[in-house]
């Protein structure tokens, strides 16, 4: 039987499962992979491309533990095996193949990169991020940078399950289970100043696994919690949409403008965190409601869906049409937008719909992966 979600006055009915989808997530991350894009365009000085992955984490975090929820609510249990197979069916394929492109087009001069099997390594066995705090992005493809945030999240979902089916078996209310995970989340931001007062550098903080783990952390706690998609809210609708979405947007909004360093490698993924929570219960609970109809529009929640092979590609494209383009101003970013959603639905199609249908084949009557951040 397909899981769902019922419907209730305070929230939308959404089914979890890979025929359905959860309102305005498609949305939300499209919006997240445009901020990383354009960001990477050429206005990384005045668009914050690192809040696109951290709403990444977030997500990430949220629709899996969700799908958890789900599973061990249904099952009474989490079949691990198959949450690791869904993982492996979805990251792997488009992981490797980018990366295979990456050190072709570098190979045959197409982008810059002196391939050199450390870093590779490296990367390809998903402690990527860690050899670029030590050691750079030297001996990668350029554009493959951004597989820093692949590694967290693997290192990240390695453990959770374990974390999650460990709470389930203590006598704790939800909430107390998300008080728990938010506790975490706590301990890594005392982390996060002990290592910057420490003279630990910007990379070693935005890229560590150990220290952006509370980003995804948010987002599972929200999924335990509080779920939009699948528990009533004692809040009503108008106090989230008047109040607290208000104050989660003066929330990102001060963590874009404080440039103070200290901060910035501190508090600022923590606030973050936070002020995503009232964005998605009112875009999950009120997909109808003004600037949340966006993130149901066909064409953004298409991108949506695309987002995590574009994310993968759109700097190797970027960097072909910057080196091989003799045009200036917006046109190279804008002919690399076209070109990333189109090699993104070209592997989409070819790669991720089969593994999606092998997964599901495979899956032992659990609920199957939704699309990863």
């Amino acid at each position: 039987m397909t899981p769902s979600v019922t419907s209730s006055p305070r929230r939308p009915a959404a089914a979890v499962n890979s025929g359905n989808s959860i309102p305005s997530l498609d949305g939300i991350r499209a919006i997240a992979f445009l901020i990383v894009f354009v960001s990477h365009a050429g206005l990384e000085s005045t668009v914050p491309g690192g809040f696109g992955v951290t709403v990444f984490f977030f997500l990430s975090g949220y629709l899996i533990t969700t799908l958890l929820r789900i599973e061990r609510e249904k099952h009474g249990r989490i079949h691990l095996r198959d949450f690791y197979l869904r993982r492996v069916l979805r990251i792997l394929p488009p992981f490797y193949t980018v990366l295979a492109i990456g050190a072709i087009l570098a190979t045959t001069g197409v982008i810059s990169g002196a391939l050199r099997w450390g870093p590779m390594a490296a990367v390809a066995c998903h402690f990527g991020n860690f050899w670029m705090i030590r050691h750079g992005e030297s001996g990668l493809p350029e554009g493959t940078g951004v597989y820093w945030s692949l590694a967290v999240e693997e290192h990240f979902y390695l453990l959770f399950p374990w974390i999650f089916e460990g709470l389930h078996r203590l006598p704790l209310s939800r909430k107390a289970r998300a008080g728990v995970l938010l506790g975490f989340c706590a301990l890594i931001l005392a982390w996060r100043v002990v290592l910057v007062r420490g003279g630990a550098s910007a990379n070693r903080t935005n890229w560590g696994s150990d220290t952006r783990f509370d980003s995804i952390l948010f987002g599972c706690a929200l999924a335990i919690g509080s779920n939009p998609a699948l528990d009533r809210s004692p809040i009503p609708d108008k106090i989230w949409r008047r109040v607290l979405l208000p104050i989660g947007l003066l929330g990102l909004t001060w963590a874009f403008i404080d440039r103070d360093p200290a901060f910035r490698e501190t508090w600022r993924y923590t606030l973050q965190g936070i002020s995503l929570v009232p964005i998605f219960v009112v875009g999950i609970c009120q997909p109808s409601w003004g600037p949340m109809k966006f993130l149901n529009w066909g064409p953004i929640k298409f991108v949506g869906v695309l987002s995590y092979s574009t994310y993968l590609l759109h700097c190797l494209v970027l960097a072909a049409f910057t080196r091989h383009t003799p045009l200036t101003g917006p046109w190279p970013g804008l002919l690399g937008l076209a070109g990333t959603l189109a090699l993104g639905w070209l592997i989409h199609i070819t790669i991720e719909r089969p593994a999606a249908n092998l997964r599901r084949r495979l899956s032992h009557g659990s609920v199957p992966a939704a699309p990863a951040a």
